[in-house]
C-alpha cells in the first residue's frame, strides 16, 4: 500500500509542487484578508487578530510550507495549520451552503468560496505525513482555536453572514463541535505517527 502511494507523495512533496502550493496559498491568504476588509474596518483593535479566520489558517499553512522547503518543521504552526485549515475550510463550505438554502443562490463568488475552502481542508489532510507536531503543540493550538470560538460567538466577532444572523447560536454550537473534531483529527495524525514510529 505504501509503495502504491509513493509516486503521489513524491509529487506532493517535490520542491516545485510545494512552491506552487505556497504561491497559491499566499495569494489566497491576501485575498482572504482583503475579503474581510469591511469587517476589519469596524472591528476593535484588540479583536483584529481573531476576525479573519480562514486567511489566518492559510497563513499558518504558508509558514509551514516555507519550513518544509528549508528542511525545517515549525511544529506549533503545523498544528495550528491542520486544525484551522480543516475547521475553517469545512465551516465556510457549510455556511455558504446554508446561505444557498436560505436565499436560493450564492453566485459565482459563493461557489468559488465553497471550492477554495473545501480544498483548504483537503490540503491539510493530504500533507499529514509532513507534520511533526507533538501533543503539547496540539494542546496550545486547541487553546487558540477554542479561544477564537469564544471571541467569535461570545464577543460577536464571527464572520458576517447577515442572512444567517438568526442562526448565530446554532452556528456557534456547530462551530464548537467542529473545533473539537478538528483537534481530534490533529491528535489522530500525531498518534498514528507515534504508532508507526514504534513499529
Amino acid at each position: 500500500m505504501k509503495s502504491f502511494f509513493a509516486p503521489a507523495w513524491y509529487a506532493l512533496t517535490h520542491r516545485s509542487f510545494l512552491t506552487l502550493i505556497l504561491i497559491i496559498n499566499f495569494f489566497g491568504t491576501l485575498y482572504g484578508y482583503y475579503w474581510y476588509k469591511g469587517q476589519l474596518s469596524v472591528t476593535e483593535p484588540h479583536f483584529l487578530i481573531f476576525v479573519p479566520d480562514s486567511p489566518t489558517a492559510s497563513l499558518f499553512f504558508c509558514i509551514a510550507i516555507v519550513g518544509w522547503l528549508f528542511g525545517k518543521n515549525f511544529k506549533l504552526i503545523e498544528a495550528l495549520a491542520v486544525i484551522t485549515l480543516v475547521k475553517y475550510g469545512l465551516w465556510a463550505v457549510v455556511m455558504n451552503l446554508l446561505t444557498l438554502a436560505e436565499t436560493g443562490s450564492i453566485g459565482l463568488t459563493g461557489w468559488m468560496l465553497v471550492a477554495s475552502h473545501f480544498l483548504m481542508a483537503v490540503e491539510a489532510i493530504l500533507y499529514m505525513g509532513k507534520y511533526r507536531f507533538s501533543h503539547i503543540h496540539i494542546i496550545i493550538a486547541a487553546i487558540w482555536t477554542l479561544h477564537n470560538d469564544v471571541i467569535d460567538y461570545v464577543y460577536g466577532q464571527m464572520p458576517t453572514y447577515r442572512v444567517l444572523d438568526l442562526y448565530a447560536s446554532h452556528i456557534g454550537y456547530f462551530t464548537f463541535w467542529l473545533s473539537i473534531s478538528c483537534i481530534f483529527i490533529a491528535y489522530l495524525i500525531y498518534n498514528k505517527r507515534e504508532y508507526l514510529h514504534k513499529l
